[in-house]
Parts: structure tokens; C-alpha cells; sequence
């Protein structure tokens, strides 16, 4: 899924940013690394480029801007903008997504969004986590050097004109989150809400709080390992993380708020609720932590939520199943043991064959020239997913017409979700249209109704000839309104919000859609293998003799 986060510097070396950009540094000291000799180390597989510099330098460009307009001199001021969008590391391998298509998509961002900044445009293929997440890196210099149009996030006059500054309010950072979301739905890509918040939200600090603290621990399970001791932890887990651990637990178990609220008290947390918020105060500190920066899992409506009978019956059933469970793997304690390479090699295939897979055409990768090796391997993988198809054909339908008919019951589906998803594009199309015509109306009235000052006729001409371009918008903005019937012109913060609300219920139609398409995948896969395995062509092999005919 694609995010999107905002970093402002008040660092007056512009260089420093592309020097972070260009060459590796450690993450956790932010330091540059260095090689044996002493020399910086270059990042591998990086795309940049520098826009609205022209010929010079970024950071040139930037100080030469600042000394022209005499902003960004204080020690206080917000030199620079750092914005980074970053892709799910499955669009790499699901959806084709390239370092290159990245890069072209973040300066396209980047124009249209913070046009009249100076600004560098950074493509890496992988982040800190080794994740093998694509991320772009936008750093756009605070001042503005030119005059924009009035853009949809923007809600004062100096928004627009050149010597002015860059302002990330929250109206921006949710307008830039719903046009990453966009963005993602048009090129395919992965994508969560970003406007809503999440079940567990982690924030930069606590991110790096526990990626130190994991360090740190794996520095002193070495050194407890080497005594030839086994070490107590492994996983290094932050204060609000074993705070969310402790109010899972005790959300399992209550049925009112007045019993989660004692039986957290039992454990030295006080539950405090002010408008609506919970926040928690844990016995090593003196300020409560908000259910905000826990989680959306934490917050009032979400606990009360869980107190439901309907809700209180549905952990019951998870809990008997646990049980079940447990039993299960308590009556067979008495089978003989297994060794550690033997549970090793389990764990391993049990990830491995979660899923489905399709057949192999061995001959037609012998054809391209795969060995006997290869051939081998083949054999046996079509064997596995056969039986693997045979078998859930037999658990999950009682003949091949039923799974037939799942397999059709189950493309209609998609193609149900898919043309509701895309129902979305013209509505948030046409809202997009009407705040472009809007804020064009907006930025052309008060010079078009000057005229109505002026009394003589000669100079109503030579004004309107000088203004000829506004009064061409401005019409073409009044013929716009009429046409859609459109009486009271709505608030830009109402489009702004319509827009918004459009994009989330376009993102959870495509969460839908998706569902739909792993599970026809997933049929599909089974129907392919049947077919296979007893002999009969395949659905491709069927559709393409279909066509020959």
C-alpha cells in the first residue's frame, strides 16, 4: 500500500538533502557511511532530478532564491519540505511498478502539486527494512518563486503568489493523501485509506524507537549467546506497544466499559474519558497516552463497539475454537517427537504452500530451453498442486459442476466489483471539474465586477481588452454553472471533503474488487489443475481452439 508522509527542515544546507538522497547513511545515526578509504558510499539504483533550478544547482537555486526575495534567513524558519510517497513492495512483482515509472510519477506529483517551488525528485528501490518498497522523495524548497493558480488545498491569497511560503496545514496533507490514493487507483497499485486512521498507528518515533531498541537487544543476545547461554527475548516491543497488547487483552474479556475499566485499574492503568477520547495513564509516567496515538482499535467508539452482545458472542466463538485448539494439540503430546530440523522444514513448506499455484507447461519451457533439473522440479510441483486441487475440490465442492458454477458465480462477482469501483472515476471527475471551475471564478471575479466602477464606455473597453483573459474564464466559469444548474456555488472546503469521502468509498470498493479477484484466482487455479490432472484441455487451451475455429 502507498503512504504518504511530510518532514519539514529548517537545515539552511540545501546540499545536505541530496547528499542524504545520493549516497547511503546509517538509519539510525542518519550519518553517511563510509567505505575503508574514508569516502562517502553512492546509493545503488537511484533515479533524480531537479525541478524548476534550471540550469543550476538545487541548493544554488534555492540560496540564490532566498537572497532575492530575503526569506529563509532566520535560524527558525522552515527552510525546506521533505514529502515522501511510498509504494507497496508488491507492486514491484504484482503490478509491474519500476524505479523509472516511480520516478516519472513523483515529478508528475511534484508539478502539479508544488508548482512554483524549487524542487529535487529522488527514486530509491528499497527502504531501511530492506522491504523492497519503491519510494519517491520530494524536497521542495519553502519559498515560492512564482505565482500559481489557487490550488484546492489552498485557502488564504498568499497560497499563490511568488515570494511567499509553502504551508503544510492539515487540509493540504489530507488533499496530498486522497491524490496519492487517486494516483495508486489509476496506475493499479496497491493502496490503503490514508484519509482514515489505523487499527494500530505507529508513529516515526515509535518506529525508530523500536528498530533501535530491536538493535540493542540483538547486540546483547549475541554477547549472551556467545557464553553459551539462551537468551530470555528476542523481540525488543515499545511502551505503547505492550500498552496495546495489555488493552487487547482485557478487551477480550469485558463485557461493559465500567469491567474494562476495573480490570485495566488492576494492572495500574487508569482509563480517563474527556468529549468522547480515552486516553491511558500506565503507572511509569505522568502524562496519559491518547487513544489517537495508539490506534483506532483504542479509541471510545471502537471500545464501546466491542461491548456489543453481538460482539460479545462472536469472541466467545473465537475463544472456543482457541480452546478446541489447544485440546487438540494436548491429546497428541503422546506422538513421538520431531526433531528441530524436522519442525524447521514444516514451518518452512507451511508458508510455502499456503496457496494454490498453477501447473507447469513442461514443454514448453523445454522448448526455451530448461534442463533436466528443471524438468524434474516440474514434475513434481504439478503432482503437488493436482493433489492439492483434487483436495480442495473434494472439501469444498461435491463435483466438478460446482465448482463450474463457483468459478462463473465467482468472475461475475469481480465483474461486479470492478464496474462498481469504477463508477467512482466520473464522480470524482466531475467534483475535480467543478472545484477547477470554482477556484477559476473565484481568481477572475473581483477583477471582472471592477468594471462595474467605471462609467465611461471608452474606458470599460480599454479595461476589458487589458483583462481580456480574465473575462474569458470568468464567462467560460458562469456558462459552466448554468449548464449544470448549478444556482449557490458550494464552499471549497465541501468539494474538498465530497472529493475526499469519494476516494475513500472508491478505496474500500477496490478492497472489494480485489477480494473478488483472488478468489476467482483462486477457483481458476483449481479448475486449471483438474483439467490437468484428468487429462482434459484446459480453459486457455479451449478459448484458443474456440477462436481457431
Amino acid at each position: 500500500m502507498a503512504t504518504f508522509k511530510h518532514i519539514s527542515s529548517k537545515n539552511a544546507d540545501y546540499g545536505a538533502a541530496e547528499k542524504y538522497l545520493t549516497f547511503a547513511h546509517d538509519e539510525f545515526s542518519m550519518k553517511p557511511t563510509l567505505d575503508e578509504n574514508g569516502r562517502l558510499v553512492p546509493r545503488e539504483n537511484f533515479r533524480i532530478a531537479t525541478i524548476g533550478c534550471g540550469e543550476e544547482d538545487f541548493a544554488i537555486a534555492c540560496m540564490r532564491a532566498n537572497l532575492r526575495y530575503g526569506k529563509n534567513q532566520k535560524r527558525e524558519d522552515v527552510k525546506s519540505h521533505h514529502y515522501i510517497i511510498s509504494f507497496d513492495p508488491r507492486d514491484g512483482t504484482d503490478n509491474g511498478l519500476t524505479v523509472d515509472r516511480a520516478q516519472q510519477l513523483g515529478e508528475e506529483f511534484c508539478k502539479t502539486h508544488f508548482c512554483g517551488h524549487q524542487a529535487l525528485v529522488c527514486t530509491h528501490p528499497d527502504g531501511h527494512n530492506q522491504s523492497g518498497n519503491i519510494h519517491v522523495h520530494i524536497v521542495i524548497n519553502s519559498l515560492r518563486i512564482e505565482e500559481v493558480p489557487l490550488l484546492p488545498y489552498m485557502d488564504r491569497p498568499a497560497d499563490t503568489k511568488a515570494g511567499c511560503k509553502h504551508r503544510c496545514t492539515d487540509a493540504a496533507m489530507e488533499y496530498f493523501k486522497s491524490e496519492v490514493m487517486e494516483m495508486c487507483h489509476r496506475e493499479n497499485l496497491y493502496q490503503i485509506d490514508l484519509l482514515h486512521g489505523s487499527a494500530n498507528r505507529v508513529t516515526e518515533r515509535e518506529y525508530w524507537a523500536q528498530k533501535k531498541g530491536q538493535a540493542a537487544l540483538d547486540e546483547r543476545n549475541e554477547k549472551i549467546t556467545a557464553d553459551g547461554l539462551p537468551p530470555r527475548t528476542t523481540k525488543f516491543e515499545t511502551d505503547k506497544e505492550k500498552l496495546r497488547q495489555t488493552l487487547r487483552a482485557v478487551l477480550d474479556t469485558s463485557t461493559t466499559f465500567e469491567q474494562f475499566s476495573a480490570l485495566l485499574l488492576q494492572q495500574g492503568i487508569t482509563v480517563k474519558e474527556s468529549r468522547g477520547r480515552l486516553s491511558y495513564l500506565t503507572p511509569d509516567r505522568t502524562k496519559p497516552i491518547t487513544a489517537r496515538k495508539l490506534g483506532d482499535d483504542f479509541d471510545y467508539a471502537a471500545v464501546m463497539l466491542r461491548m456489543t452482545p453481538v460482539l460479545a458472542c462472536l469472541e466467545q466463538n473465537a475463544h472456543r475454537v482457541v480452546e478446541e485448539r489447544a485440546a487438540a494439540l494436548k491429546a497428541d503430546k503422546n506422538a513421538p517427537k520431531r526433531s528441530v530440523m524436522e519442525r524447521l522444514h514444516e514451518k518452512q513448506t507451511a508458508v510455502k504452500n499456503d496457496g494454490i499455484q498453477r501447473t507447469v507447461d513442461i514443454e514448453a519451457k523445454r522448448a526455451e530451453g530448461k534442463g533436466v533439473g528443471y524438468e524434474r522440479w516440474a514434475k513434481v510441483h504439478n503432482l503437488k498442486q493436482m493433489a492439492r486441487a483434487q483436495f480442495l475440490l473434494e472439501i469444498g465442492f461435491g463435483s466438478q459442476d460446482e465448482l463450474d458454477a463457483a468459478v462463473n458465480v465467482a468472475q461475475a462477482n469481480m465483474q461486479k466489483s470492478y464496474a462498481a469501483l469504477k463508477s467512482f472515476d466520473p464522480k470524482i471527475a466531475e467534483q475535480k471539474t467543478l472545484q477547477d471551475w470554482i477556484l477559476k471564478y473565484i481568481k477572475t471575479k473581483d477583477v471582472c465586477k471592477g468594471i462595474n466602477t467605471i462609467k465611461r464606455e471608452k474606458d470599460r473597453a480599454a479595461y476589458r481588452q487589458k483583462h481580456e483573459a480574465d473575462f474569458i474564464i470568468y464567462e467560460s466559469a458562469r456558462r459552466y454553472f448554468d449548464t449544470q444548474g448549478i444556482k449557490k456555488l458550494p464552499t471549497n472546503a465541501a468539494i474538498r471533503a465530497e472529493i475526499q469521502r469519494l476516494i475513500a468509498e472508491k478505496n474500500a470498493a477496490y478492497n472489494v474488487y480485489y477480494a473478488d479477484k483472488e478468489r476467482f484466482k483462486e477457483l481458476q487455479t483449481i479448475q486449471h489443475n483438474l483439467a490437468k490432472l484428468h487429462g482434459e484441455p484446459t480453459p486457455e487451451k479451449t478459448k484458443k481452439k474456440e477462436q481457431e475455429l
